[in-house]
């Protein structure tokens, strides 16, 4: 999924085999182990853009007792989750730090997957105020953040200047210039990530948010879905298709093939992650010069986003913790963090990086990305974030269908996920 790419292209899962040595930066709620320190497993879905190795080979050079091994899993969210739930259920050592998708925090945590954090080891202040609530659960740390991401508008600033326009900042200006600009220049209006999978939920997420409203209380113990600005986010969504501004053709959109459509100037309009700015400004690109991107819009101002990203947790089967509290330290501090925007093209966590000058001049959307991850949320916290997230899926593919109308769909999500809370 290009959404766990986009938010992680290297998603570094790290699995640090956990135990407890406080002082190290892990708490003694983990098992004993013989050593704190040593060699440890770093775990990824795959490092597209090949800036992770010469990280590593920096931390390998500089402590070869506690060399990093990278264990590449699948280019696919669905299966590096699989693959180490697979692991970590089977209480072997083979991973040690785990880098996982924010929204898997409170799964894992509440499953006892990854132990919690010293807060006091990590330098959390010097991060973005938002991400940090994604590492945590029941009031815990159990990660660090590493990557985050946030959602932008990208439009065509070309055509928005033809026709004397601004970008839109509420829904209703979206629509109105989806409606009428966009077919004037034979474009679709606008498109997220419709297809039913994870990014779906983040885009009903975002709608709902954006009006004002919540899913879940942030506890995941009380469902709050049933409301009118639930209803008003998701008669967002529906009455775009209705009306045409969203099209059929962007009901099967992922990341990539939403990016494509508006790479290719058939969009006017795109919800996206931050990595499709650099796409859509490389060499042959027929939008590279021609776009821009700004926050959100919501209902009747500036909407919300959702978080991506991943973090930064240790196993709880972990041999080595303070080697593993030290490679996180590593990994977050503001030379990598640097290197892990300007080389690996991911959003960093450190929120001084956002306001530098030099790296503002090289990525320019960097204020725009800042103000919208300050203003987003957390996808919904549940230890079964994976049914949330299927019910999510499930009621938004209906509604967009036109199957349902938001009506019913608020009140069938509602009875879902109410049924879903009962089991925690």
């Amino acid at each position: 999924m290009r959404w766990m790419r986009a938010a992680g292209r290297a998603l570094l899962v790290v699995a640090v085999v956990l135990t407890g040595y406080a002082g190290l930066g892990v708490r003694p709620d983990a098992g004993a182990v013989s050593d704190a320190r040593g060699p440890l497993t770093l775990v990824t879905a795959g490092d597209l853009t090949d800036y992770l190795g010469p990280l590593l080979d920096d931390w390998n050079e500089s402590r070869p007792d506690e060399r990093v091994t990278l264990v590449e899993l699948p280019d696919s969210a669905d299966e590096t989750r699989a693959q180490m739930i697979s692991e970590l259920r089977s209480g072997r050592d083979r991973f040690d730090v785990l880098n996982i998708d924010v929204a898997w925090t409170s799964e894992f945590a509440a499953a006892g997957w990854i132990s919690p954090l010293e807060r006091g080891r990590f330098p959390l202040d010097a991060f973005l105020r938002p991400v940090v609530d994604t590492a945590t659960f029941d009031g815990r740390l159990y990660a660090v953040p590493y990557v985050t991401n946030a959602g932008l508008l990208y439009y065509r600033k070309d055509i928005l200047d033809l026709e004397g326009e601004q970008p839109p900042r509420t829904w209703s200006e979206l629509v109105r210039q989806a409606r009428t600009i966009a077919p004037r220049h034979g474009l679709d209006g606008y498109a997220g990530q419709f297809l039913p999978y994870e990014g779906l939920t983040v885009n009903v997420t975002e709608a709902v948010h954006s009006a004002g409203g919540s899913i879940l209380r942030d506890d995941g113990a009380r469902v709050t879905v049933d409301s009118a600005a639930a209803r008003t986010g998701l008669r967002f969504l529906a009455d775009g298709v209705r009306d045409g501004w969203i099209s059929r053709e962007a009901l099967g959109y992922k990341e990539e093939e939403s990016r494509k459509a508006f790479q290719d100037g058939r969009l006017l309009f795109l919800r996206n992650w931050p990595y499709v700015y650099a796409d859509a400004s490389a060499a042959g690109s027929k939008v590279a010069g021609r776009f821009g991107a700004v926050p959100l819009p919501g209902a009747d101002g500036p909407g919300t986003s959702v978080l991506g990203g991943s973090n930064l947790a240790v196993s709880s089967h972990a041999r080595h913790p303070a080697s593993a509290a030290d490679l996180i330290s590593y990994l977050t501090s503001e030379r990598v963090q640097r290197r892990v925007l300007t080389e690996g093209s991911l959003p960093p966590v450190r929120a001084a990086l956002y306001e530098d000058p030099e790296l503002v001049r090289a990525y320019p959307y960097l204020p725009t990305l800042r103000e919208s991850v300050l203003s987003a949320v957390p996808r919904p916290k549940s230890p079964r974030y994976d049914q949330v997230s299927l019910a999510v899926q499930a009621v938004g593919q209906d509604l967009m269908a036109l199957r349902q109308t938001p009506d019913e769909a608020v009140a069938r999500l509602a009875r879902e996920l109410g049924a879903i809370s009962r089991t925690d």
